[in-house]
């Protein structure tokens, strides 16, 4: 992998101050002009060299720095948000609907990642009945991703989400699913096919989308799953013990 030196230098200068009295030199933070030096540019090298696991450290520490700022964003969006995340009418419940504790998904029925979490998210439902579970359509992976997500929103108006949420979610795969495969299993299950094939151009259904790809945009949620708990935001295929935490913390906050 490429390595830039400027980007190096400002990764490493924290532990390189820790470590600065084994070159006979003060901390970079006291004398920042000798940081265009060039012996003092080769010994950062040198150092690099004799130990570059503090490359890792680094990055380590800058993806974690990342994380806390993405965080402390998401906790003000959350704020911001928390009517249409958590009671938009037009999104489907699961679980208790007077739950104590929302978990808010995003998803798309394409998705592995998504399918990956989906036996903890059905575990954590069947063991913990005061989870309430709030989806939302969040089709990110192609034009089938976006008609999948139109029939689930026309079988919630038939009141059959859940049938066609849960077949979608156990059809494997992300090229096995296309436009036949879609409306097969709207018709397994028992979809009025008549009325969905109105409903699934409805500028109403095409709004909760639009709605729902707002809201990710303003999370920065640029992939699927994106489940939100509390103020907690975590993205990716977590486990259900990741899920119990985020639950048990949320409670605690109140």
């Amino acid at each position: 992998m490429r390595m830039f030196p400027a980007v190096i230098i400002g990764l490493i200068l924290f532990g390189f101050a820790a470590r600065a009295d084994d070159y006979g030199v003060d901390a970079p933070h006291e004398h920042l002009s000798s940081v265009s030096d060039p012996v003092f540019d080769q010994k950062i090298r040198d150092y690099i060299l004799a130990h570059p696991e503090i490359i890792v450290e680094a990055l380590r520490e800058a993806k974690k720095q990342e994380l806390a700022s993405r965080s402390e964003a998401a906790r003000e969006t959350l704020k911001i948000h928390r009517r249409e995340l958590l009671d938009d009418p037009a999104s489907p419940i699961a679980g208790n609907p007077r739950g104590d504790v929302t978990i808010v998904e995003f998803f798309d029925y394409r998705c592995p990642f998504c399918k990956r979490v989906e036996p903890a998210l059905k575990a954590l439902l069947k063991e913990d009945a005061n989870i309430r579970l709030v989806y939302k359509e969040f089709p990110i992976l192609g034009a089938t991703s976006v008609l999948a997500s139109r029939v689930a929103l026309a079988a919630h108006r038939q009141g059959k989400y859940q049938e066609f949420h849960d077949a979608m979610m156990g059809t494997p795969g992300e090229s096995e699913i296309d436009e036949q495969r879609v409306l097969q299993v709207a018709r397994l299950s028992g979809l009025d096919m008549n009325r969905l094939r109105e409903d699934i151009r409805s500028s109403e259904i095409k709004a909760v989308i639009e709605s729902d790809y707002s809201l990710a945009a303003a999370l920065a949620l640029s992939g699927t799953p994106g489940i939100i708990v509390g103020d907690a935001l975590a993205d990716g295929a977590i486990d259900l013990e990741t899920l119990r935490r985020m639950v048990a913390d949320a409670r605690k906050a109140g």
